[in-house]
């Protein structure tokens, strides 16, 4: 079974874990597709390989989400663009058009009404 780290004394990026972590996933995949094969056999399933297969893919889920975890947990440390402003003046831009959407939505309701009353009024 193969470890989700690179090798010892090699640079290990972030993203390159990520590969390795994606690489255990296909693994882990075809492993259950292996036990989903053993299980459809015509002669039934041999207990062992299911066992055996079972036991790796249990395995290759913790290792996976014990990556996926740390990886996770090393990015919400790492903020490089903790004090850029570029997602509160996107909400606040994003917000004034719509108050503009608004605003014209209830200038043009106030017309309908102001034309509704001008039909209803008899003419004198």
């Amino acid at each position: 079974m193969a470890a989700l780290t690179a090798k010892p004394g090699a640079p290990s990026t972030s993203l390159q874990r990520l590969y390795h972590v994606e690489k255990r996933i296909v693994h882990t995949v075809d492993l259950a597709g292996g036990v989903m094969e053993e299980l459809a056999r015509q002669g039934g399933p041999r207990s062992d390989v299911v066992g055996a297969q079972c036991h790796e893919f249990m395995q290759a889920v913790k290792e996976i989400q014990m990556t996926l975890r740390e990886e996770i947990k090393s990015m919400c440390e790492y903020r490089p663009y903790e004090n850029n402003d570029y997602a509160a003046r996107t909400a606040t831009e994003i917000s004034v058009r719509k108050l503009d959407s608004v605003l014209g939505q209830l200038a043009a309701m106030q017309d309908i009404a102001d034309k509704y009353h001008n039909l209803e009024k008899p003419a004198t």
